[in-house]
């Protein structure tokens, strides 16, 4: 065992500190880092089992061409040779690289310099498009560069938390440990905003389930009743804001209280208590995430929250701000050197000064001079034959990006398509001809930046397995061999680092609030030490200056477009315990237990005008594409609606393909898709039989019937599958050993279990009636010397404790569990629980369900 390698979190952008402890060639002990400022100490469920992910399943370990193993060398001369003939042939534009807010900073950079400066093109884009891009654009238009102006202190100071378009407990659980601790130590209020009743808004003050899209209306009609109640700080609007001609006569057209609560099918009273919270409250912060982002209307939502702050002087203070909460760990990080097509670098656009500012300061032969192709666009392009070549990092676009069927066809058509993966199946993988081995976390050296503007280190403590690479020192090679080698000679990332911190710097003199001088010329000692660093102030615009021509913020004048009911409506997001397309979290078996395939999620009036029943399987249809999911049945949906997770892939099931659903429709401004409300049809899908299949390992094929969905678990594989025909021909996926099996004819059962030294090798459970037990007693099988007596029943001999589902993965504690120790022992508040059972008490996502049990 080595000492312990203070690091980042690779997961959301709450940038958690995580101290990393090894303790073998592929285990290490992970823990919150209490010196970190962004988590002091705590971790959410997915950075507390970190070390479940770590392992070198499935990891791409060589480079590859095509289906053939290749050195780096050959690798990197094709990948050069190619982007080389595509541009002489068909100029700079015809090349792409679509990245990641998985990469570091340093690897952000050198693939910005590399297609910018040096091909000559803007089109690279980023994952990031798809989760805060319309984020961005609203700081633009509102403060004249794109600046989140809060820090995470100002939660704590808030007496009122609004939080809109963000299921906070769930996907930034951290986050939510402090919005819980401001309302503990200060009383302060908590607003919910979301069409969905979460954990979260199980716990709020107020819970406003709007029309979802009517995020517009509903903040023009706040702005509007503040200024009705005398609410406007008028002083600070006079010295510090400009608002466009006509602003607050188009505001009161609005129809006052009774047109937004039309408009956002709300009660006029739950209107009026939203205002009254607002008016009274200075001290507020409004968390936006998401739920925002992702429209076609995402900039104008951001901008109608902005409109509130900069009215009511709730900017720059202590408690009081627009806060943007980024999705990945270093989303920040990449707007911060120009990772979007629409930037250039720095917080610089392509106005002629910065590009030509850019130019000199990189010497760059071959400067783009315009915006590249935003992400639906740049996919586009790909699939029509304009772009000939495409790099892809860090990213899974063939699952993440909207009409998934679209981009896979394009990838499919593209004469070159290069991969840079930790992972050696990916969807996307499948349609590279080149793909190289990326370095992954844990042996990654560089920066992120999280959404309160804090620059961490994320540190190596395992050497790169096999032949991977850091992206950083793919890139510049490929750089090298297109004859670029002077501008790309770094032999480590602190000198990349360092050069990105120079330029943000060079020729600034205050005109941009990024300006990273004071970590200019660290040796690599200091680099290695660097410590969490905030740029700017803890909460910019305190000074009241903005970033525009002329000091002042802008109002944004912003009208809520129509929204028409076309039947039901379709919203995505993602689960507490997996992150993105699960190529890490899916490789840990306690991460796997909340939610073990992906279910649509539909209110009880809903599933009765359907035929459908909690359980059922049922196919989601769209204009663009069809998946198929798990029925839940739940009130916590709206009427007309449903919720579908966005995780699953090809390679973890044959449903839940949300990625397949949405249109490609965006936002005109930022470019972000519109995830949250695409017209749908739902319907029961009807099988034959149901079945499940446990284990060791993972099977050696997927297998083929109707729907599929795997899940790890202690020791192998879960995996759940329904279909026609003649169901003995799942049991290809048994491993081979000692057999036994039941056959009922009766209720068309088919039960087989293999064994092999006394230890559960596989076990498949098949019902045409439905009737299938319950599962974990068989997974247990797995990492203990099996029961043969129970194997074929499912159970073990005698009764059995039923836990429930998993409530808390942390400590691993099911619902039945906890309701038995609440009867029991009278336990009436989620502390009494936590200090009874532990549940809750580490990163804390699971006390609103925890609450909720202890209410019903």
């Amino acid at each position: 065992m080595t000492g312990p390698v203070s690091t980042t979190c690779p997961y959301c952008g709450v940038g958690c500190g995580v101290m990393a402890t090894v303790t073998g060639d592929r285990t290490v002990e992970i823990a919150g880092d209490r010196d970190h400022p962004a988590n002091g100490g705590r971790l959410c469920s997915k950075g507390t089992h970190l070390g479940e992910t770590v392992g070198l399943e499935g990891r791409l370990l060589h480079p590859m061409i095509g289906d053939r193993r290749a050195g780096w060398d050959e690798a990197l001369d094709l990948i050069a040779g190619r982007f080389s003939a595509a541009i002489a042939e068909h100029g700079p534009d015809s090349v792409a690289f679509y990245v990641s807010g998985q990469l570091l900073t340093e690897d952000y950079y050198v693939a910005n310099k590399l297609m910018k400066g040096f091909i000559g093109s803007a089109n690279i884009d980023t994952n990031s498009r798809l989760c805060m891009s319309s984020a961005v654009a609203a700081h633009l238009r509102a403060f004249g560069e794109d600046v989140v102006p809060a820090c995470y202190d100002d939660l704590e100071q808030a007496d009122l938390i609004v939080l809109t378009g963000s299921n906070t407990a769930w996907c930034h659980p951290i986050v939510w440990q402090r919005i819980e601790a401001a309302r503990a130590a200060r009383g302060a209020k908590l607003v919910v905003i979301d069409p969905r009743r979460t954990e979260t808004a199980d716990l709020a003050d107020l819970h406003l389930a709007l029309r979802p899209g009517s995020d517009v209306a509903l903040f023009n009609g706040l702005l509007a009743g503040l200024k009705a109640r005398g609410a406007l700080d008028r002083s600070y609007l006079s010295a510090q804001v400009a608002a466009p001609e006509g602003f607050w006569d188009a505001l009161e057209r609005g129809g006052g209280l009774e047109g937004t609560a039309a408009a956002c099918d709300l009660s006029r009273a739950e209107l009026e208590t939203f205002v009254d919270l607002v008016a009274d409250h200075p001290r507020m912060v409004t968390l936006f995430s998401q739920g925002v982002n992702q429209s076609t209307q995402g900039t104008d939502k951001a901008n109608a929250i902005i409109n509130v702050h900069l009215a009511t002087g709730r900017i720059g203070k202590p408690g009081a701000a627009p806060f943007s909460i980024t999705g990945q760990p270093n989303a920040m990080g990449g707007r911060e050197v120009g990772g979007l097509a629409a930037t250039l670098a720095a917080h610089m656009d392509f106005a002629a000064d910065n590009v030509d500012r850019v130019r000199r300061f990189w010497r760059a032969p071959s400067m783009a001079t315009s915006p590249g192709l935003k992400a639906v666009d740049l996919f586009g392009a790909v699939g029509d034959g304009r772009v000939k070549a495409i790099w892809i990092m860090a990213t899974n676009p063939a699952v993440s990006m909207p009409d998934a069927g679209a981009v896979r066809a394009a990838l499919a058509a593209c004469p070159f398509v290069v991969v840079s993966d930790m992972m050696a199946d990916t969807d996307t993988g499948r349609f590279a001809h080149a793909r190289l081995p990326a370095a992954a976390w844990g042996e990654k050296d560089g920066t992120v930046t999280n959404s309160e503007r804090m620059i961490s280190r994320q540190r190596p403590f395992f050497a790169a397995p096999g032949e991977a690479r850091a992206d950083w020192r793919a890139l510049a090679d490929v750089a090298r061999r297109m004859g670029h080698g002077a501008a790309f000679g770094w032999d480590t990332p602190g000198q990349v680092f360092d050069e990105h911190c120079r330029l943000t710097a060079f020729e600034n003199n205050g005109a941009r609030r990024l300006d990273l001088s004071p970590l200019i010329g660290m040796d690599e000692a200091a680099y290695a030490a660097l410590e969490p660093t905030r740029w700017g102030r803890d909460r910019e615009f305190a000074d009241g200056r903005f970033s525009t021509p002329d000091g002042r913020a802008r109002m944004v004048a912003v009208t809520q477009q129509p929204l028409t009911a076309n039947g039901m409506t379709l919203n995505t997001g993602r689960y507490r315990d997996q992150w993105h397309t699960m190529s890490r979290t899916g490789l840990s078996p306690r991460l796997s237990q909340h939610r073990r395939e992906p279910l649509v999620e539909v209110h009880p009036d809903d599933a009765a005008r359907l035929g459908l029943a909690e359980g059922d399987l049922a196919t989601v249809t769209t204009a663009r594409g069809r998946s198929v999911f798990r029925v839940s049945v739940t009130d916590a949906q709206r009427r007309g609606e449903a919720f579908v997770p966005i995780h699953w892939t090809d390679r973890t099931g044959s449903g839940g393909r949300t990625g397949l659903l949405p249109d490609a429709s965006v936002d005109p401004v930022s470019g972000q898709p519109g995830f949250k409300l695409t017209a749908m049809t739902l319907a029961q899908l009807r099988t034959e039989w149901r079945a499940f299949l446990i284990v060791r390992g993972t099977p050696a094929v997927e297998p083929d019937c109707v729907w599929w969905a795997a899940a790890a678990v202690p020791g192998g594989r879960l995996i759940e599958l329904a279909g026609d025909g003649d169901p003995s021909v799942l049991e290809a996926l048994l491993p081979k050993g000692e057999r036994m099996t039941a056959v009922d004819p009766a209720r068309g059962s088919l039960r087989t279990g293999i064994l092999a030294d006394g230890r559960l090798q596989g076990a498949l459970f098949v019902a045409r009636d439905g009737s299938l037990p319950g599962r974990d007693w068989l997974i247990a099988q797995l990492s203990e010397a099996a029961a043969p007596s129970g194997l074929l029943a499912g159970r073990a001999p005698g009764p059995a404790a039923d836990r429930g589902p998993i409530v808390c993965v942390c400590f691993d504690v099911g619902a039945r569990t906890i309701l038995t120790a609440i009867a029991a022992r009278s336990l009436t508040t989620v502390a009494e629980v936590g200090a009874a059972l532990s549940a809750g008490t580490n990163c804390g996502s699971c006390r609103p369900a925890i609450a909720r049990l202890i209410a019903a």
